[in-house]
């Protein structure tokens, strides 16, 4: 398989990836704090190591979606700098859904047995934990 043909295939693997991971970035900055969505779109690109690239209307999309959902609330205060703006944060339900993601599914992998298979799938491919 060519370089062109694996790198195609992982930017599709990325991309369906990081859709479904906004949500969970979305959630874990504003479990931190109350955030605005220009804020935010900096912020979890920062975060997430330049790997989550969102723009502001994947974001508002997102933000609109959870709070549908009454994962998030929001409220608007003024700013110093501009008109007031619109800042986002988890409700008490938004805490315990992420808490409760997190445990299903981010800590699965400090497990011994699911590093390990991470780690032998790096070193059997010559891209070693650095």
């Amino acid at each position: 398989m060519g370089q062109t043909t694996l790198e195609i295939l992982l930017t599709q693997w990325e991309e369906t990836y990081k859709k479904g991971l906004l949500s969970f970035w979305l959630l874990l900055l504003l479990d931190q704090h109350k955030a605005y969505p220009y804020e935010i779109r900096s912020a979890i690109t920062e975060m997430s190591r330049n790997t989550i690239n969102a723009d502001e209307n994947s974001i508002y999309r997102s933000l609109n979606r959870l709070a549908d959902s009454g994962i998030v609330d929001s409220e608007v205060l003024p700013s110093e700098t501009g008109p007031s703006r619109r800042y986002f944060f988890l409700t008490s339900i938004g805490r315990e859904l992420l808490t409760r993601f997190i445990t299903r599914n981010i800590l699965v992998f400090e497990q011994p047995e699911v590093a390990d298979l991470i780690q032998k799938t790096l070193s059997s491919n010559g891209n070693k934990k650095g």
